[in-house]
């Protein structure tokens, strides 16, 4: 089973060993540079997605199997149309949960919050 990264940045250690432990052996899969370039660099311009989701598409469907997971996180849009994608063509579309932990401190006499985010989990669409 394949593990595909529709994802901006790299995994961390966390998640990496979270994707295993709830997956098992499977092959994690990042996107080409050219469709993470794509990935995370959506046109806010355009009103369509129709044209410029087709690459994706195209990509899933040369590369995956009837099975396999899809983390799918960014730009609202365009995440909307690969989860609907993803599931049509009997893929699993997941996305991870994190905790949002926050820190206030005071830096130069003003107050600075800080927030880190921890992984959780992974969760279905």
């Amino acid at each position: 089973m394949k593990f595909f990264l529709f994802f901006s940045h790299s995994l961390t250690n966390q998640q990496i060993k979270d994707v295993y432990r709830t997956f098992g052996d499977v092959e994690i899969v990042n996107l080409p540079d050219n469709l993470r370039f794509k990935l995370s660099n959506v046109p806010p311009e355009i009103d369509d997605l129709g044209e410029y989701v087709k690459d994706f598409e195209k990509y899933l469907l040369e590369n995956s199997t009837s099975g396999d997971l899809v983390l799918i996180q960014g730009e609202f849009g365009l995440v909307y149309r690969l989860v609907e994608f993803s599931k049509s063509i009997s893929l699993i579309p997941i996305y991870a949960t994190t905790k949002r932990i926050t820190k206030e401190i005071i830096k130069d006499g003003k107050v600075v919050k800080i927030s880190e985010f921890k992984h959780i989990r992974f969760r279905r669409y």
